[in-house]
């Protein structure tokens, strides 16, 4: 990272930079471009390496690319200010980013519904959630192990 004065470290305040994202961009390898698709998340409950949660059909481009090649980028950002100057060239955004890579993967039975706790406790806070069992069949849940990362803070 270039701007060692912005870079976040602490794996804590990254979580918590986290917790305030409401969109994660996973990128796929598809032959000459990138595919980039947002998606809600979830975030494991605890420790280290941090492990994110995403869901959707059954069925679809992403899944198949994954299939293909399930290393992925990810990114997310949020707390955007535009903070304005006396000049163009004093004009800047606040914002807190993270970026990374890891492996995508749907998840098995067993941890299907965890992933989906997950994603719901990112938006609606922690409780016992209970899953329609004919819903969960129609749903993917994905896992994605992150191998590295990188965190920012402007402002």
């Amino acid at each position: 990272m270039r701007r060692k004065d912005r870079e976040i470290t602490d794996f804590a305040r990254i979580r918590e930079l986290i917790q305030r994202c409401q969109v994660c961009r996973i990128a796929l390898f598809d032959e000459a471009y990138p595919y980039i698709v947002p998606m809600n998340f979830g975030i494991s409950r605890e420790g280290e390496p941090l492990t994110l949660y995403f869901h959707c059909a059954q069925q679809g481009k992403k899944l198949d690319l994954m299939r293909k090649n399930g290393m992925v980028g990810f990114e997310m950002d949020g707390s955007y200010r535009l903070v304005t100057g006396p000049r163009a060239c004093d004009t800047s955004m606040a914002y807190e980013s993270v970026c990374g890579c890891g492996k995508l993967e749907g998840c098995d039975a067993a941890e299907k519904e965890y992933g989906l706790a997950r994603v719901m406790a990112h938006y609606c806070g922690e409780k016992d959630y209970v899953f329609d069992q004919a819903l969960l069949e129609r749903t993917q849940v994905l896992r994605l192990e992150v191998h590295t990362m990188t965190a920012k803070r402007n402002g």
